[in-house]
This record gives C-alpha cells, structure tokens and sequence, in this order.
C-alpha cells in the first residue's frame, strides 16, 4: 500500500486536497472505494501546478473525468485524484472551418449543444456520450459512425518528461476506440483540444443534436452503468455477441448484464465493483469459449480485482 506524504501534500494544496473521499460519489456506475486524497481542478494551469508537484513527491494520481468510463475497486486508490472540472469551451466561427476548443473537463453533451447553437455542426453525435472531452480525446470516443478522430485537429497535453506540448491528430496514433497513449498506457495528461466542425443553420443542428440522442436513448437501458462495457470486435458487436453467449440478465451481486442492451452492466442499487469485475470476466470467458473472440474492454480499471471463478 501506497504511503502518501499527506503533510507534505496539505502545505501545497491546503484546503483544496481532500482526503479518504469515497468514489462512488463519483462514477456513474456508483461503485468504488477511497481514494487517500482528492482535488477538484479548475482550470488548465491549475492541473499543471498539481501535476509537477505530485511528480516532484512521486505520488501516484489518476485523473477524473465524469466518471463514466471507470471501474474504482472497493478497496479504492491510495493516490490522489484529480477531479478534472476544468470545462471552458471557445467557439471561432470567424475562420473557415469554424473551430471548437474545449478544456479537458468539459462533458461533449456542453461541448455539442454549444456548437450546435452558434450554427457549428458535426459535432452533433458526442451529446449522447456521457464524457468528458479528456477522456474522449485519449479514447477515440463515438458514436453514430463519427469520433473524435474525424474531427480533431490538435490536442494539449503535459507529460512529466516534456512538460506541455501540442500534439497533431496523426500523432494519437487513433485506431478503433483508442489511440496509441491508451494502447500503450503512455502517461499523458490532455489539457485542452481543438475540433473543427462546419457550417450549420444552428436550428438544423440542433434537430439532429436531439434526433441521435433520443435514438440512441432507445437502445439503451436506464440505471447506474458506464455506457459500453466493451470496444466491438472488427467486424461485430460486444452486444450481439453478449446476448448470443446468454448474458442478458446475467446477474453477480446487484449488478447484471442488461436485458435491453446486453453491452451494459447495471447497478441495481447494491452492486459492487467486485460485482462488475465478476460479470466482465464472466462475459470475456463465455463469448471466448463460444466464438473465439477475445472482448477488449472499453473502460479503464483503476485499483486491484480479484478472479472467483
């Protein structure tokens, strides 16, 4: 177990650290133990103060996003997290195409329904995702046949050995619901991103803003979950091949595989991460045995799980 120089940490950060905060506050899928310390981050450069001083006191972080696309174990962290609440969103539509630059903390439901209404479109597709532009960038995130890959144009990142430095869409190195950072669990730090988008009627852009975002509503199963569980496999679907192993309504704990979309797990109000881990591998090992194919998960598992079966 990680020891955290708390004194050290309290006489930096004073009153803004946090400490033994419970995450499942924090996460959409409710679940998650304590953290040995928490910071809410506000802005860019306060993300790059608290980073160069937890890498000057080699302390273990994690940054946080809305929480959606992680798995805390019960027995929690026992480093810092940094809640990432930095969300400012400038639109240009001065220049041709028009651009949209959104901190890292910003959710791309704020960052859609923000360009849809100054007539900027193709974004449209991120207001259904449950994320945060941080999480989104380094994840490839998508939906509806577009993702953050299509529409990207530079990024702003930290990292301990180069400090903070512009990176280009070809240099995330994306692929499928990744980029080479995530695939290569290479630590970066995204502190902001570029987008370019088009030119709309903002009414227009709007209807269709609301349009995907009632169908993709429909598909999807209402309660605690993280949103897709797995990346799809080249060539199919992780909820097709779900549903055809028997995992809808399969059930650990208080959470289950949901009946509507087998690609969700659900926390019906008691579950724990334990409950979730249990229901991954039982769902990566039945879609294994019956069709060969190894489901990639599309979260992120942050603390230590252990295998039952």
């Amino acid at each position: 177990m990680t020891k955290l120089p708390l004194q050290q940490l309290r006489e930096i950060f004073g009153e803004r650290l946090q400490e033994n905060v419970k995450l499942n506050n924090y996460t959409t899928t409710h679940v998650g133990g304590a953290v040995g310390g928490m910071m809410s981050i506000n802005s860019a450069s306060e993300m790059e103060f608290a980073l160069q001083n937890l890498w000057e006191l080699d302390v273990p972080y994690h940054i946080l996003g809305s929480g959606s696309n992680l798995l805390v174990s019960d027995s929690g962290f026992p480093g810092i997290i940094l809640h990432n609440r930095s969300h400012n969103v400038k639109i240009n539509t001065k220049v041709d195409p028009p651009l949209i630059t959104a901190e890292s903390g910003a959710t791309l439901g704020q960052v859609a329904q923000m360009a849809s209404r100054r007539g900027v479109s193709g974004f449209e597709w991120a207001n259904s995702i449950p994320g945060t532009v941080g999480g989104a960038v380094y994840g490839n995130a998508g939906a509806h046949g577009s993702d953050v890959a299509g529409k990207l144009q530079s990024v702003l990142v930290i990292t301990r050995e180069a400090g903070t430095h512009l990176l280009t869409n070809q240099d995330m190195g994306y692929e499928y619901r990744s980029s080479k950072y995530k695939r290569e669990r290479k630590p970066i730090i995204i502190l902001e991103a570029t987008f370019v988008g088009g030119h709309a009627d903002p009414q227009a852009s709007l209807d269709l803003l609301h349009d995907l975002t009632e169908k993709r509503k429909k598909t999807q199963p209402v309660g605690p979950s993280f949103g897709s569980t797995f990346k799809n496999p080249p060539g199919n679907f992780a909820g097709k091949l779900l549903a055809e192993a028997g995992m809808k309504g399969e059930t650990c704990g208080g959470a289950s595989f949901s009946k509507v979309h087998a690609n969700f797990i659900v926390n019906h109000g008691n579950a724990t991460a334990q409950d979730y881990y249990c229901l991954i591998r039982r769902g990566q090992k039945r879609v294994k045995e019956q069709f060969g194919i190894d489901l990639q998960l599309e979260i992120e598992l942050l603390g230590e799980f252990h295998d039952v079966e």
